[in-house]
């Protein structure tokens, strides 16, 4: 067995489909299905059963999948430690990050770091979801988080503050009824967040007039009049178009993050990045944590 051939088994488990296995490996269609089918001929053995609704696991295949994912995880770890060796300052660094964290705070830091490390090679991925540190698809998160998985080490910076905003052109009064406003809100991929909960918990009746999987785009939409908006105050305070109409909800805010995987830590290029931005977001506390003033 050839550890490719297994990870076809894998993508197809997961995906329940060729297209969808196709998309995830980075090959086409024909590729998967050509591969599968000689991997099984080569067993003499079944591992999918080819069902209208999609490719569904035999027992032989279920069994393969269990063996595929401990050695996916040995292979995984292999990768951590061995890069965790590197102490080179050079080479290919993934940073990982959401969408507001990256236009309202970290970009000049970024330009830093790369002034200060020209030969790290930076890539910057946005994503509102959690990418995984354990399998590599990152080396480093800046994130927001409450409870940050215990697989990763790293540091806390701040806490990040949460309060009501509300189009300056929209506003009549600094503390009106906040259940008597429009509202705008994130969707349910966004339902994790301590925000999102409070505002179910405590406006569970008024008016939202649309709904993003972004906190940016909820921004957009409360500076375009559409509705008031729970927003982070790093993002609300910078804004030119927005006033905030109340204090900082309770229980309602996050927790800033620098984290890495525990075998990435001493690797030179995740801990100078580390370091460096520690370092660099200890500026921007005031205004993570809602106290900043005079901003706009």
């Amino acid at each position: 067995m050839q550890w490719d051939d297994l990870r076809i088994v894998l993508a197809i488990a997961r995906a329940g489909s060729l297209a969808g296995a196709a998309r995830g490996l980075g090959v086409n269609h024909s590729t998967v299905f050509r591969r599968l089918n000689t991997f099984e001929e080569t067993l003499g053995v079944r591992l999918f059963e080819r069902l209208q609704s999609g490719y569904a696991l035999t027992v032989a295949g279920e069994e393969m999948r269990a063996s595929a994912e401990l050695m996916e995880r040995e292979i995984d770890r292999l990768d951590r430690r061995i890069t965790g060796q590197d102490l080179r300052l050079h080479g290919s660094l993934v940073v990982t990050t959401t969408d507001t964290l990256a236009t309202s705070i970290l970009g000049p830091h970024i330009g830093a770091f790369k002034q200060a490390y020209p030969d790290i090679e930076l890539e910057l991925m946005l994503d509102n979801q959690n990418v995984s540190l354990s399998k590599r698809q990152a080396d480093v998160a800046v994130r927001p988080t409450l409870t940050p998985p215990e697989t990763l080490v790293g540091r806390k910076i701040c806490d990040i503050a949460f309060a009501p905003y509300q189009a300056k052109t929209m506003t009549t009064s600094p503390l009106q009824d906040l259940a008597l406003m429009p509202w705008v809100t994130v969707d349910d991929s966004l339902a994790h967040l301590a925000s999102d909960k409070w505002f179910r918990r405590t406006l569970p009746h008024v008016l939202v007039t649309m709904r993003s999987n972004s906190l940016q785009g909820v921004m957009v939409a409360a500076e375009a009049e559409v509705g008031a908006a729970i927003l982070p105050c790093f993002l609300g305070d910078q804004s030119s178009k927005l006033n905030r109409v109340g204090d900082p909800i309770p229980d309602g805010g996050s927790a800033l993050w620098v984290l890495t995987h525990e075998d990435l830590r001493h690797t030179a290029r995740v801990r100078a990045f580390l370091d460096f931005m520690a370092e660099a977001l200890r500026g921007d506390i005031a205004l993570l944590e809602g106290r900043a003033e005079g901003l706009v």
